[in-house]
């Protein structure tokens, strides 16, 4: 039981949100509840919209129901990796040790979701590109609403605000980094989601190529991540360098140049066509008056 205090409001939290009587007592987080909310939003945001990215449903939903497990799978595996604590059992793993399998991270399951996709839209024939600009905005919108199970869990949280009002404690948080109001980095990254899901979407019906939604998703996320990463207190590091911070900077640039180019290609060629067909029309008019 958490006793929370964010910008003035005091709540009481429990992360347990009821227990299955089987056994001893299964608990259900609240983390998952809400992990599994953001994602049925995501799979519904994905069913309206698969028709408009020229999507045919049913191969959809069979890439997303193989991509599903194999994404969670990898945000497990990718936390464990750079958590810096040893396995202890298969157990702890699939969180069958009463650790409630609150261990993932947002980047090892986008990097298992993409590339799993990328294996079944082959299978499956499904355009890979279009695919995977309607699924970045499902993205935002499971990333979005997730965050709250990491309120639930008291987690990913930052650094002391150095404000009386601004930020958030709790009892754990008092425990673990003592006194003062730290930064909700939850809060930060679920909002700058949830307005990418609005902006994304409304680009998204004017792309002007395939995967341009993705590039963009890249370098909206990357961006905000890169920053929030280096307030919080528990990133996941390699050495000295919080992982997921250099990784969202290299993939907010990379994105940032790579979209860049294509529109600059695009332009080139839209003006060359341009030209053409001006060219074409003089010649006819040169024809047309040699004729007469």
């Amino acid at each position: 039981m958490y006793n929370v205090s964010i910008f003035g409001i005091e709540l009481t939290l429990n992360p347990v949100a009821f227990t299955i009587p089987i056994g001893s007592g299964w608990d259900v987080y609240w983390y998952g509840i809400v992990i599994a909310c953001g994602f049925a939003l995501a799979i519904t945001y994905g069913y309206l919209n698969a028709k408009r990215f020229g999507l045919d449903i049913d191969r959809m939903l069979d890439v997303i129901l193989v991509a599903t497990p194999v994404a969670i799978l990898c945000a497990r595996a990718y936390y464990l990796i750079f958590d810096g604590e040893k396995l202890g059992s298969i157990k702890e793993f699939f969180g069958f040790d009463g650790s409630g399998f609150t261990g993932l991270a947002i980047y090892g399951g986008v990097i298992g979701a993409l590339a799993s996709g990328f294996v079944m839209c082959k299978i499956r024939k499904v355009k890979i590109l279009d695919m995977f600009d309607l699924a970045v905005i499902g993205f935002l919108i499971g990333q979005g609403i997730g965050r709250w199970g990491n309120f639930f869990n008291q987690e990913a949280y930052g650094t002391f605000t150095g404000s009386d009002f601004w930020g958030m404690t709790s009892n754990k948080i008092q425990y673990e980094m003592g006194e003062g109001l730290v930064h909700p980095c939850f809060l930060y990254e679920s909002i700058w989601c949830l307005i990418g899901v609005l902006v994304l979407h409304k680009l998204s019906k004017k792309r002007q190529f395939s995967g341009e939604i993705t590039l963009l998703y890249c370098i909206w996320y990357g961006f905000e991540r890169g920053f929030v990463e280096l307030l919080r207190t528990d990133s996941l590091m390699l050495g000295s360098i919080r992982v997921s911070s250099l990784l969202s900077f290299v993939i907010c640039i990379g994105a940032s140049v790579t979209l860049v180019l294509i529109k600059k290609k695009l332009k080139e060629n839209k003006t060359n066509t341009e030209y053409t067909s001006m060219f074409q029309e003089e010649i006819n008019e040169e024809n047309k008056v040699s004729e007469e």
